[in-house]
């Protein structure tokens, strides 16, 4: 491929992460001729926690028939949370999370989807993208003509802006930085950490892994023009990572595309907003929607309507829409600054919230049935929440009355 030429293939991938990967591989299993596009080569580095939640792992087997092996991840199963340094809860009990480095991670995807058959264009940038004359042009003057185009390319995605003008809603974008703490390895039994408001509308986290340690907050980006001023105050908390180099990147924290494409055109993973805005997790539904994606393009390229691509591939991603919808819906019981101090109060004390909320990442539960037993339990938790304040606020005045002796 060293030489200029002009390609012609079913299906265009344009980015090599977990969504372009299932994306690539699915459609290869289909039978389609798939060329698979990525300005790095792999492996390469990616800003992320690197948490694997059950729905993830579960896409991993379907998807991938990719099975939790040792090499590439590793089980925690102790975690701790916190509310403003205000510690809430230590669980030992909870289901099992799971780690990986994304270096590692993205790499065995990337490969997985080349060994199938789908054409390697690692290490080559788009120069022109052509939506009408279906045409990609590469860095290297080369040319690749399509049927379908699938844009995996993450939050800054030049497929979304060639749709619809940009990337992203810049009202509704997040934002993290992150380090990887390698001076001092950590423990075995080191647990999981979530500090939920060490950014507003976000989190902070430090996950420990192998060899390190990966740290970071992120949240709205309106809402923190002080992001890096956080990340260094959670490091100062948890005493570490003040030489290392930090990363930052967007994220489609919160906001969604209900409709990820048009025609022959599809949008999956970060590029269709396609990340859970409470845990910040996009792994799962990049791999579960990439998977669809691929499926449309190339059933769609099959029967010779490859216009036909959007229809078949919006109304398989209802879940995805329909959970995520609901997650926007419950996030600012989490989130919100007024309602902080009932949520820690609640996660604290109820037994329910915590498990939920574990059930959540161990892919036991989803959030259409989250936000239903939320609306049940929430005037109850309410009220228990202002009798409990009532009760404190008198036993305080209580012991600021004169001593009548």
């Amino acid at each position: 491929m060293g030489d200029t030429s002009v390609t012609d293939v079913d299906i265009v991938v344009i980015g090599a992460g977990p969504a372009g990967s299932a994306a690539a591989m699915t459609a290869v299993s289909r039978g389609a001729r798939v060329a698979l596009i990525d300005k790095a080569r792999f492996p390469r580095h990616k800003l992320c926690g690197g948490l694997i939640t059950g729905r993830c792992a579960d896409h991993l087997r379907d998807v991938f028939d990719q099975g939790i092996d040792e090499p590439l991840f590793e089980t925690r199963d102790t975690f701790q949370f916190f509310m403003e340094a205000e510690h809430l809860a230590d669980l030992t009990d909870a289901p099992p999370a799971l780690l990986t480095m994304r270096w590692d991670f993205d790499h065995a995807l990337f490969q997985r989807a080349i060994k199938d058959g789908a054409m390697d264009y690692s290490g080559r940038r788009i120069a022109t993208l052509d939506l009408k004359a279906a045409e990609v042009t590469l860095d290297t003057a080369d040319t690749l003509t399509f049927r379908c185009l699938i844009g995996a390319d993450g939050v800054r995605s030049c497929v979304a802006a060639a749709l619809y003008g940009e990337s992203f809603e810049p009202a509704k974008i997040g934002f993290a930085l992150e380090i990887e703490e390698t001076e001092r390895p950590p423990s075995p039994d080191a647990p999981i950490r979530v500090d939920f408001a060490a950014a507003d509308w976000g989190y902070g986290w430090s996950f420990p892994k192998r060899h390190g340690t990966t740290i970071g907050v992120g949240g709205l980006h309106l809402e923190n023009p002080d992001m890096k001023a956080r990340l260094q105050n959670y490091l100062t908390l948890l005493g570490t990572g003040a030489e290392a180099k930090v990363k930052g990147h967007f994220l489609p924290f919160g906001d969604f595309r209900n409709r990820p494409g048009e025609g022959n055109i599809l949008l999956a993973g970060d590029a269709a907003g396609f990340v859970d805005p409470i845990t910040g997790e996009g792994i799962g539904y990049a791999i579960q929607s990439g998977a669809l994606a691929g499926l449309a393009a190339a059933d769609a390229v099959a029967e010779g309507v490859p216009m036909s691509a959007f229809n078949r591939y919006r109304p398989s991603t209802r879940q995805i829409r329909t959970s995520l919808r609901c997650a926007w819906l419950l996030r600012p019981l989490m989130f919100a600054k007024p309602l902080r101090p009932f949520f820690a109060s609640a996660f604290q004390t109820s037994r329910t919230l915590k498990a939920d909320y574990m059930a959540l990442l161990a892919g036991q539960t989803e959030y259409p049935q989250l936000l239903r037993r939320a609306a049940l339990r929430l005037p109850n938790a309410l009220l228990r929440f202002c009798v409990r304040k009532l009760n404190l606020s008198k036993q305080s005045a209580g012991d600021k009355r004169p001593d009548p002796s």
